[in-house]
């Protein structure tokens, strides 16, 4: 019994009918699996319940309505499966900090990560190579150097992570010996909100330091505030990062209790990581609280 193919004949059928009622029992129906063993499979492979699933995807339709239709908010609060607009607005309001109205005002399409809808890909990807549940800690300041670029991410219809990223690590490896003061042990990768381009997001590949008296030459240094941070561990190929990005934000930090902080985001490069081995490992951690 191939369970990845029937939990996407399942999501398949969520997809198509985000904007009516969806019964759990109808979901399972469609997979051709029973109701109780869909739910555990899908709870198993995803970390999450299938009923919290589908609020999820039909708020993040109801995102989506909001800024690119003129649907009046209490059409969108019911197709949303909310019984008034008022429980829809206090839901949304507790999600995202803000009504909405205020969303559909702002008109920002990039605030949020919306909720990833689940492909075959992706299933295989968390099934396998992503610790569901994260480490939390406590990260101490931590001064870095490195080199820094600015990039259009795969949310963007811009996207030059290919054409930015690769390079940048190259740049860097050849240089590192230029810098002074190393913590050795562990390569840095700091993702954060550009501040001149909100469109946009910084990139560091970088080394933490002793001291930033001594910065290289066309290298650039930055500050990491001490902070809680989640972190997951990822196995396998890099390019295959974002499957785990779309985890830890449209799942795990959708039903976990806890917010981004909005600071820096950090991969870690360690001992376990290989850039062409399947067995490679490496971590990425975002700040909570």
């Amino acid at each position: 019994m191939n369970y990845l193919k029937q939990v996407q004949t399942g999501i398949d059928y969520i997809e198509s009918n985000l904007d009516v009622d969806i019964t759990l029992a109808q979901v399972a129906k469609e997979a051709g699996i029973s109701q109780w063993h869909f739910q555990r499979i899908f709870k198993a492979l995803t970390n999450e319940t299938l009923k919290t699933y589908i609020r999820s995807r039909r708020l993040a339709n109801s995102l989506e309505k909001l800024l690119t239709t003129n649907t009046r908010i209490i059409d969108i609060a019911i197709a949303a499966g909310f019984e008034s607009q008022e429980s829809f607005s206090r839901v949304f309001k507790k999600t995202f900090n803000m009504t909405p109205n205020e969303y559909r005002k702002l008109g920002d399409k990039s605030l949020f990560l919306k909720k990833a809808r689940f492909d075959a890909g992706y299933l295989q990807h968390i099934s396998q190579n992503i610790s569901l549940q994260p480490e939390l800690y406590t990260q101490k300041k931590m001064l870095l150097v490195g080199e820094k670029t600015c990039f259009y991410s795969v949310d963007s219809e811009k996207n030059n992570i290919a054409e930015k990223l690769p390079p940048l690590w190259g740049s860097f490896l050849s240089r590192m010996d230029k810098i002074e003061n190393v913590i050795s042990g562990v390569c840095y990768g700091v993702v954060q909100q550009s501040k001149q381009n909100p469109e946009q997001l910084e990139y560091y590949a970088a080394i933490e330091v002793n001291s930033l008296n001594t910065v290289p030459d066309g290298m650039a240094s930055i500050v990491i505030p001490p902070a809680t941070y989640a972190k997951f561990t990822h196995q396998g190929d890099v390019k295959n990062i974002n499957n785990t990005v779309n985890y830890i934000y449209s799942s795990w930090l959708l039903q976990s209790g806890m917010t981004h902080t909005y600071g820096a985001d950090l991969e870690y490069y360690g001992a376990d990581y290989h850039p062409t081995s399947d067995k490679s490992v490496m971590h990425y951690a975002i700040p909570v609280k």
